[in-house]
């Protein structure tokens, strides 16, 4: 049940987070988004990591620790590239496929799930994709530079299920705190100093609540999905996945966005799945 709830609670979060964060990145440049999003973090997670104590690194978990904390960051450089050329509704259902890439990794990697679960986290996936299915009115209007956008989603897909797995196995050893931050560091040496030192890190008054708000939702998603991932990370990883989903409805409520039948399917598709999952796992 707490990878359920967990990977639940990290799909809130961080459909909060990308909620916020497409408002913002209208504001200013999608990376300095991303900057100012890390930073937040590591004013978070930092003074945590720092109460609970340098941990006991291994070669192992030291290597997971950087793949998931760099593929983090990666991957969020290559979603806002694809929201930058493409459509939201076009670009969403392939990023969130991460949380299916995640779950393929476990299971090739052997851990076990019943086949009960199997389908209903394959329910939960299809949902999630249907759920952002473009509308066929609008979707011409970025044909143009669709491939493009395809390809820079499908990267940061690929990039954060590896990343997600790599959390779950970095977060069975290390404490929360460690492998939280691990994003947190990497994105701020790699992204954010770089261009404050440029001069490119700029943060209008209207921009400043809005990252704060993705940062802090980023953290409490990433608390979220490392203790899921504890208990199964394929659990944990497809229903994660649901941010999309999330991130539809709130941009129909907040920001008068429809959705289609075909989305409403989608939205159904995971409601059932989450049902299924909770009822084979009680």
């Amino acid at each position: 049940m707490i990878a359920i709830l967990g990977g639940i609670g990290a799909a809130a979060a961080w459909a909060i987070s990308t909620l916020c964060s497409s408002r913002s990145s209208r504001m200013i440049e999608p990376l300095a988004v991303v900057a100012w999003v890390m930073l937040v973090g590591l004013v978070i997670t930092a003074p945590i990591a720092a109460a609970e104590g340098v941990p006991n690194f291994s070669a192992e978990s030291l290597t997971w620790l950087i793949v998931s904390g760099g593929g983090n960051v990666a991957g969020l450089l290559l979603a806002y590239k694809a929201l930058r050329v493409g459509q939201v509704a076009l670009v969403a259902p392939l990023v969130s496929t991460e949380g299916a890439i995640a779950a393929t990794i476990a299971l090739i990697a052997g851990e076990s799930v019943d086949p009960g679960i199997a389908v209903a986290l394959g329910l939960v996936a299809a949902g999630v994709c249907l759920s952002s299915v473009p509308d066929p009115a609008t979707a011409e209007r970025s044909a143009a530079r669709h491939p493009e956008g395809v390809a820079f989603a499908v990267g940061a897909a690929l990039i954060f299920g590896a990343s997600l797995y790599a959390t779950g196995r970095a977060g069975a050893t290390l404490p929360s705190a460690w492998v939280v931050l691990s994003a947190r560091v990497i994105g701020t040496f790699a992204v954010a100093i770089p261009l404050a030192v440029a001069r490119r890190l700029p943060l209008p008054a209207g921009v400043l609540p809005l990252v704060v708000a993705a940062g802090v939702c980023e953290v409490l998603g990433f608390y979220s999905f490392t203790a899921a991932a504890r208990h199964q990370i394929a659990v944990a990883a497809v229903l994660s996945s649901q941010f999309a989903t999330l991130a539809a409805i709130g941009a129909y409520v907040l920001f008068g966005e429809r959705l289609t039948r075909i989305q409403l399917y989608g939205v159904t598709s995971v409601v059932a799945g989450v049902a299924l999952v909770s009822a084979l796992s009680a």
